[in-house]
């Protein structure tokens, strides 16, 4: 293959020979797709509309929920005509604009998990005190910090990515990720590699002592407390922790589909891992917390059952 200079697109090579299932896979990816755009952009409506919501938890809530919808929308339309497509071919530009979308979704994702369990511990752990800590600015800073930190780390990265001279134009995936341009490179990659370490690295490592962090004290309020209190403190925080278990999971099936050879596992199984982290997460969240909390569980009758109820009984 020749230097990228002279390369304007890139096959997406994992789509593999789909022939007649493809209407399949279009069929299901779409319905998916709907299912996040549904799920989420009710979540964000109640959370708006419902003044009984506007509390940082639901706040937090509606910033993962607006990145779910970003997150997808960067892997989803391409997706959708790539596999009814011939050739599976993205634009040099499109590629790279899909490669800070994706990581930026990925980055502000855990981001957002992590300012959350924070939030869970200042409500368990400082009750009284928890409206004059998190106010509606520090609410604010959180969010804006989340985007403003990814967006200034994924640019770097992307950056570094597209000053390298590429020898060849396959990316062994259904999208473009920078991991997959970087083993393009016709150069010594180092510099690259050093910067996504140590900036993975410490990120990971400061959201991750966060996390820690805020569940240690969690836990140990837990156990000097009464067992209403217990149960009631599982209730806040099973959401969120099965959000994050969810997230981490995806996460590593990433990192190993990057790291280490999957041929021997089944085509259609390394799709769904390699892109697991941008399906499952954004489509089971607000299914998640809609089920979890009470709150939104009857927020969400309170605004759908007259909606659902009114073109009844006017038709009637």
């Amino acid at each position: 293959m020749g230097n990228s200079s002279h390369n304007t697109s890139f096959i997406l090579s994992a789509y593999g020979e789909t022939g007649r299932i493809r209407y399949f896979y279009f069929t299901i990816t779409l319905v998916v797709y709907v299912g996040i755009i549904v799920a989420n952009s009710l979540l964000i409506a109640v959370i708006s509309v419902e003044r009984t919501l506007h509390e940082p938890m639901y706040f937090f809530l509606c910033a993962l929920s607006a990145n779910e919808l970003y997150g997808s929308t960067a892997l989803f339309p391409s997706l959708l005509v790539n596999i009814l497509s011939d050739i599976q071919e993205i634009a040099k530009v499109a590629c790279l604009v899909q490669v800070f979308c994706l990581h930026t979704y990925a980055s502000t994702e855990f981001s957002t998990l992590a300012v959350m369990a924070y939030d869970r511990y200042v409500s368990i752990c400082y009750p009284l005190q928890y409206n004059s800590i998190m106010t509606p600015k520090k609410v604010c800073t959180f969010i804006v910090s989340t985007w403003l930190h990814s967006t200034i780390g994924i640019a770097i990265t992307i950056t570094l990515t597209m000053c390298l001279p590429l020898c060849g134009n396959i990316i062994e995936k259904v999208y473009c990720d920078n991991y997959s341009l970087v083993k393009l490179s016709c150069i010594d990659n180092t510099v690259n590699n050093i910067y996504g370490l140590i900036s993975t690295f410490l990120y990971t490592g400061i959201l991750l002592t966060l996390i820690l962090y805020s569940y240690t004290k969690i836990l140990s309020i837990c156990v000097k407390s009464s067992r209403e209190s217990r149960v009631k403190a599982v209730n806040t925080c099973a959401p969120h922790l099965i959000c994050l278990v969810n997230y981490s999971v995806g996460c590593l099936f990433e990192i190993v589909q990057n790291r280490f050879n999957m041929r021997h596992v089944p085509f259609i199984v390394r799709i769904i891992l390699s892109i697991y982290f941008i399906i499952f997460p954004p489509l089971l969240n607000p299914v998640i917390y809609g089920i979890r909390i009470a709150k939104i569980r009857t927020t969400v009758k309170k605004v759908l059952v007259p909606c659902i109820i009114a073109p009844c009984v006017k038709d009637t």
